[in-house]
């Protein structure tokens, strides 16, 4: 696969119409806006599918993975509420461009996949285009507690149920945004952690995701 790093008027006007449908789908928090439109998802295509980059589409990238569609990436990313300085768990880093535009946002994000080969390609693309997380690879079912508790865990991919092990993990007041149903649709979730065993959830709407993988997922 030929992958180039170069971002030229037609890749920034393209982000700009991008951003422009997005806010035309509801998404109107502007600093998640500004963040897509600053993140050139290009990047995580073969150059031969770059035409696809700017489109609100979720697309293949290996592995039986896809990079998320921007509608999605932005509601789950309103959803967490990111404040500059928040200490976030992403499950699944897939092709980083999630990660990404949580930490255009300011977060402080710790990231697991548990893809060698999305791993190995993602270490090497996101510090190439100024990123810096923390990269993890594992099974992200079980989150990533050496480093808990976080203030925020978001989950991109679909599971069954809501795992204990990431409720465990966040802070008290923290916040877990993630998609709970079957295989071929889940309804988006959040859950507010009030007290120590003490959560508060409420059920969005539907999107499709991959499945969440791993010894308390699927």
């Amino acid at each position: 696969m030929a992958y180039k790093y170069i971002d030229n008027y037609r890749e920034r006007g393209a982000r700009r119409q991008l951003v422009d449908l997005l806010k035309q789908k509801g998404i109107d928090d502007t600093s998640v806006l500004k963040a897509i439109g600053k993140v050139p998802r290009h990047f995580f295509f073969d150059e031969t599918f770059w035409n696809q980059a700017y489109k609100d589409i979720a697309f293949p990238i290996g592995e039986d993975q896809t990079i998320s569609q921007p509608y999605t990436v932005a509601y789950q990313t309103l959803l967490l509420h990111i404040r500059k300085g928040d200490k976030v768990l992403e499950i699944g880093t897939g092709s980083g461009y999630q990660t990404c535009i949580l930490l255009e946002l300011g977060a402080k994000v710790y990231t697991i996949e548990r893809q060698e080969k999305l791993f190995e390609r993602t270490i090497q693309v996101l510090p190439i285009m100024g990123y810096h997380p923390e990269f993890m690879l594992g099974d992200g079912s079980k989150g990533i507690p050496e480093y808990a508790p976080y203030d925020k865990i978001i989950v991109t991919a679909g599971a069954p149920t809501v795992p204990d092990e990431l409720l465990k993990q966040l802070k008290i007041g923290g916040l877990l945004v993630i998609p709970v149903g079957n295989h071929d649709e889940q309804k988006m979730v959040t859950v507010l952690k009030v007290a120590e065993h003490d959560y508060e959830q409420v059920v969005l709407d539907t999107f499709r995701f991959v499945p969440l993988v791993g010894e308390k997922a699927w």
